[in-house]
């Protein structure tokens, strides 16, 4: 199985912590954003959205778009469950997740924010300030949410497919000076979770393809 990352990619950094936490063996292949990899001609042919992250099953499947990718490895490796049994808890938590995957993601990213200096004509403060305003948004959501919980999971006991999308979310925040101090049991999630192997090893820090990795 390949999976088709860039280290910095929120979406992609979701799919490797999940990944790791249900024990899938994978090779990772770096797709470089940042010199415009996801649109070359071989990498649309195997993925046409060009984006990241893809997934390539053994059989040669393509799967592409995260969320989708997660809810095909919660259909295929069941153990560990990273969403509840409960119907109701189930879509409680799918919507702390959508609320992240589609409120906040698509509206920071790489091309969202390109797109606002190069043809927007948008200064550095005007983007921190657009990127700030759409993680706030979510986070004043999620910080309520999980707030009567443990502590240490969005949800539960065990990691989730809640913690799955948080944690690359508040790194991206921590990333660009976002204040995050009003969202305290969000940052003791995130320092929990994070120490964590199945988590550390999916950290940003740790991927091949990041020119800092650590040792």
């Amino acid at each position: 199985m390949k999976h088709y990352s860039y280290f910095r990619s929120s979406a992609a950094y979701r799919v490797r912590i999940a990944l790791n936490l249900k024990g899938v063996d994978y090779e990772q292949v770096p797709v470089n954003l940042v010199t415009a990899q996801q649109q070359a001609q071989a990498y649309l042919a195997l993925n046409p959205q060009g984006l990241v992250p893809a997934l390539e099953l053994e059989d040669g499947t393509i799967l592409s778009q995260s969320m989708a990718i997660l809810e095909w490895l919660e259909d295929t490796y069941p153990a560990p469950e990273l969403y509840p049994a409960d119907a109701t808890k189930r879509a409680l938590m799918r919507s702390f997740c959508s609320n992240i995957a589609c409120d906040v993601h698509p509206l920071n990213n790489l091309s969202v924010l390109n797109y606002l200096r190069d043809e927007l004509g948008a200064d550095e403060r005007q983007v921190a300030a657009w990127y700030s305003h759409w993680v706030c948004r979510v986070f004043d959501a999620a910080e309520k949410q999980v707030a009567t919980g443990n502590g240490k999971f969005c949800f539960g006991e065990a990691p989730s497919m809640a913690d799955c999308l948080l944690i690359p979310q508040m790194y991206n925040a921590l990333r660009f000076n976002v204040a995050v101090t009003p969202y305290p049991t969000l940052l003791t999630i995130y320092a929990h979770c994070t120490a964590l192997p199945a988590f550390a090893a999916a950290d940003p820090l740790r991927q091949a393809d990041n020119p800092d990795q650590l040792s």
